[in-house]
């Protein structure tokens, strides 16, 4: 057969399946649904593999003319003369057919993709920090003994689940029929009308993929307007949606494409990138279809760094950074190996810088919080005030945050964070403090050390506020106490702390608890001292009643006042609170009982004994039970006796 029986042989082929041409030609895309398709993905082939067949007869046969750009569903359409004769108005008419077929195996044969199996391979360990508010700060607190994560670890592994997931979008032979169309349509110069087609049908798909991961539309002031519980419970979301879509939904986009338009000649047209114009490659279909999700996605991330940066936000902001780290290889794999979607990874890379600069300036900010927090009201009964179960809290999280805030930090605290900021009433006694150093001392560790020494000096602005000096004594020895026992509870913290540091905090609760029980008890036990006692004169010498019937008195009035008082006082800490309880019994009922021993005889032989000796050792062992309940004492335990 010669050249030109074999291209009529050819369309004709076309002209007979193509039978609803006409039809065809001025309807919608979505009346295509309506007519027999040649690659349905069911039944006898034969007639597609024949139409391919006559396409390829058509394009080698048919008289060679210049480019023309548009649809070929319209070219097709009454234009076929303008555009170079009958052999021309062919290969536009196959082109018409094949762009539906195109768009019906991309509609048709999609699998319904599973997210929430996709989600659940990717879920997180999520971090569930509490955000009960501390008045003195205005801040969230993180409570003591909080559950630190959901599932018993501290942190999430990130790390763990690494590996990209590709998922079949469709079955292999639509994939094959889809590439066997888009070659064709390529090489009759029409890949970039195929491209458009596979981003007009894919696009959709990806972006209901995204809805369903729960990834919202929300532009960055919607995310900034957001309260902080429900900014935090989107962030969590976020993540897992995030290492679904990337490594799921985005890296199956680009595999399908990749099948379908490999190193097919798409287009020498410009098209619009994500961030600047790029030529249109094999990647421009895929581009096209995620990009638009891409930019929702990672625009959530960029509204987090670029918001109002405060201190209950920095762990999710590090779980948000150490989440994008982790995926930056994975979005590197995706789309920086293309010039059209590379400014996707670069975006993602910005973001993450962004999110590091946020925690920086997160740090600062908490460190200013810390120092700025003012002497208001004395907390009662000198208990640990809300501000060191704050920063004692935070610090801990911090040293539990201390590999990615380790590579983060990279500078100590500067001069100026050291001084108080402008107006600040504890800036001229800051200038005195200093920063304790240890050997290969890290940048966060001093970060944390200068938190804590700023907190010491605050807490010590606090004492002012009692006017009774034995409680002063108890408030300051409760917070050092605190401080002590929450960095030997974290061996991260402690490490970090250094031993040295820790020995000079330890030094002072010892101190301060000394002076609570001088300040406290000194007087008390004056009161059973034999000094003042003793007469002599005459021809005799003995014990002067009237003046031990003034002790016995001074004695009863000053431990009955210290009971009533300092039963209302506080020690949270139930060891403390019990060694503090011995100690006091140690030194008072010996001595209580020897100065009985000694002078109680010379009362009960004068009147009235009962108005002097009104407690027996006993009760005062129980009576000092009472001590720090932060409660009057019980009305069983004030018992009066001689006995």
């Amino acid at each position: 057969m010669d050249g030109p029986a074999e291209l009529e042989a050819a369309e004709q082929v076309v002209i007979r399946l193509d039978s609803s041409l006409a039809s065809t030609a001025a309807a919608s895309p979505a009346a295509v649904g309506g007519e027999p398709m040649l690659f349905d993905g069911a039944g006898d082939r034969t007639e597609a593999e024949r139409f391919l067949r006559a396409v390829d007869n058509i394009r080698r046969l048919a008289p060679s003319s210049p480019s023309v750009v548009g649809s070929p569903r319209r070219l097709s359409s009454g234009s076929g003369a303008a555009a170079g004769g009958g052999g021309c108005s062919a290969v536009q008419v196959t082109m018409a057919r094949l762009e539906d077929e195109f768009r019906h195996l991309l509609s048709s044969r999609a699998f319904d993709l599973e997210i929430e199996a996709l989600a659940d391979l990717t879920s997180l360990c999520i971090s569930s920090d509490r955000t009960n508010s501390v008045s003195s700060m205005d801040l969230p607190a993180v409570e003591e003994d909080d559950s630190i994560s959901d599932c018993g670890c501290r942190r999430s592994s990130y790390r763990s689940l690494r590996s990209i997931r590709e998922i079949d979008l469709l079955p292999d032979d639509a994939v094959a029929d889809l590439r066997a169309i888009a070659s064709r349509m390529a090489a009759a110069g029409y890949g970039r009308e195929c491209a458009q087609v596979y981003a007009s049908v894919r696009k959709p798909a990806v972006d209901a993929s995204l809805r369903r991961l729960g990834v919202e539309r929300l532009s960055i002031g919607d995310v900034q307007r957001l309260e902080w519980d429900a900014l935090e419970a989107k962030i969590r979301r976020w993540i897992r949606a995030a290492r679904a879509a990337v490594r799921g939904v985005f890296a199956s986009e680009r595999r399908l494409s990749f099948h379908v338009f490999h190193d097919l000649p798409i287009s020498n047209v410009t098209v619009v990138s994500v961030v600047t114009a790029a030529p249109a490659t094999h990647d421009t279909p895929f581009v096209e279809a995620v990009k638009g999700a891409a930019l929702q996605l990672f625009g959530f991330a960029e509204a987090i760094s670029i918001g109002r940066r405060s201190p209950e936000k920095l762990f999710k902001i590090i779980d948000l950074h150490d989440a994008l780290s982790d995926l930056l290889p994975d979005v590197s794999d995706i789309f920086a190996a293309s010039k059209a979607a590379e400014s996707i990874y670069v975006q993602a890379v910005e973001i993450r810088s962004r999110l590091a600069d946020a925690v920086r300036g997160i740090l600062s900010e908490f460190e200013n919080a810390v120092l700025r927090d003012p002497p208001k009201t004395a907390v009662p009964g000198g208990t640990v005030h809300p501000l060191t179960r704050y920063v004692m809290n935070y610090s801990s999280l911090i040293s539990d945050y201390k590999a990615t805030l380790t590579e983060l930090i990279v500078s100590r605290p500067s001069a100026s964070a050291r001084l108080a900021a402008e107006g600040n009433e504890l800036a001229p006694s800051l200038s005195c403090l200093e920063l304790p150093e240890h050997e290969n001392q890290s940048p966060l560790a001093a970060h944390i050390i200068w938190i804590i020494v700023v907190l010491e000096h605050n807490l010590e602005s606090k004492v002012s506020l009692y006017k009774d000096t034995a409680l002063s004594h108890l408030f300051l020895m409760n917070n050092v106490h605190y401080i002590v026992h929450k960095v030997k509870d974290s061996p991260d913290l402690w490490s970090m702390i250094g031993d040295d540091y820790l020995k000079r905090l330890t030094g002072k609760f010892t101190v301060a608890a000394t002076n609570y029980q001088r300040a406290s008890w000194l007087k008390i036990l004056n009161c059973l001292r034999d000094e003042g006692l003793h007469v002599s004169g005459g021809f005799s010498s003995g014990i002067s009643k009237s003046a031990l019937r003034e002790r016995f008195k001074s004695f009863n009035a000053a431990f009955e006042d210290a009971h009533r008082v300092q039963s209302g006082w506080f020690v949270p800490d139930t060891q403390l609170r019990e060694e503090l309880r011995i100690s006091i019994s140690e030194k008072l009922l010996p001595a209580y009982r020897s100065f009985l021993g000694r002078f109680r005889h010379h009362i009960e032989n004068g009147k009235h004994p009962e108005l002097y000796i009104k407690h027996s050792a006993e009760d005062l062992e129980n009576a000092v039970n009472d001590f720090f309940e932060g409660a009057p004492p019980s009305p069983h335990n004030r018992r009066r006796s001689h006995g």
